[in-house]
């Protein structure tokens, strides 16, 4: 399923699971919009994907805010002529017994991760819709897209309420041919997991060897970390699978930890 002549835009892009994505993307021919609040950053993995000979551009996109958004969506637009994938990755974490947990990082948690998947869709299913060409948006869930951890409230609800957004999307979306799923990782060592081992480690008295152990890995089938290779190979397939059968699901990809 090649990308060739499909134009991308993923947020989060300049580390971690957004970075793989858009490499990989663009390995499959797709032009890809690098979309992330570190210029610099994006523009360093712009430049990788073109001396690779892909199409890239950096730009600066604070997913939480509406006006910005827009501006990253048209700019997309107006350099590549079109908007056909969109992955919907940026995300934080920030953990906190629920008793314990400050409300402004409550609400910067489920800003960036469920109001920023909202605002992006909004943005590109405008021209998704005006082209007529159909299209996919892909948002990054979690295995907490289906389950419950301790600490983790925001992060568990924002992507529980990724799952509703995206079948909603697909609903709306489907007879206009724009498809809507959701990417369900495992840990994936990407340094948001990184920081969360320590943390954890503290939080549970308990070892960081442990906690990658017992908590982390505990319900894999072979005690082995998720890639970035491994979840942008499924958001690439996603974006290449043109049929409205594949729309409205979740896929977990965590070494069997989350089966559904």
């Amino acid at each position: 399923m090649s990308l060739k002549g499909k134009v991308a835009l993923v947020t989060g892009a300049a580390s971690g699971i957004g970075r793989q994505a858009a490499l990989t993307l663009a390995q499959k021919g797709a032009a890809v919009v690098i979309a992330d609040l570190n210029q610099s950053a994006a523009d360093a993995v712009a430049t990788q994907i073109i001396e690779a000979g892909g199409k890239a551009m950096g730009v600066v996109m604070d997913v939480t805010d509406e006006a910005a958004v827009n501006a990253g969506v048209d700019q997309t637009v107006k350099q590549f002529g079109s908007i056909d994938i969109l992955v919907a990755n940026a995300g934080i974490q920030i953990v906190h017994p629920v008793e314990d947990f400050p409300y402004a990082e409550w609400k910067k948690v489920v800003s960036i991760h469920l109001d920023g998947s909202f605002l992006t869709t909004k943005a590109a299913l405008k021209h998704m819709y005006a082209a007529g060409r159909g299209g996919s948006i892909i948002y990054m869930g979690s295995v907490h897209s289906h389950e419950a951890s301790r600490l983790k409230s925001a992060y568990v609800a924002a992507k529980h309420g990724i799952l509703g957004l995206a079948r909603v999307v697909a609903k709306e979306g489907g007879p206009k041919g724009v498809r809507a799923n959701v990417v369900c990782p495992g840990f994936v060592r990407t340094p948001l997991v990184e920081k969360q081992i320590p943390e954890q480690a503290a939080a549970f008295n308990i070892s960081e060897a442990e906690v990658i152990k017992n908590i982390m890995l505990k319900d894999t089938v072979d005690g082995e970390f998720t890639t970035t290779e491994d979840v942008a190979n499924v958001i690439a397939f996603l974006a290449g699978f043109e049929s409205n059968a594949l729309t409205g699901q979740s896929v977990v990809v965590s070494h069997g930890w989350s089966m559904h």
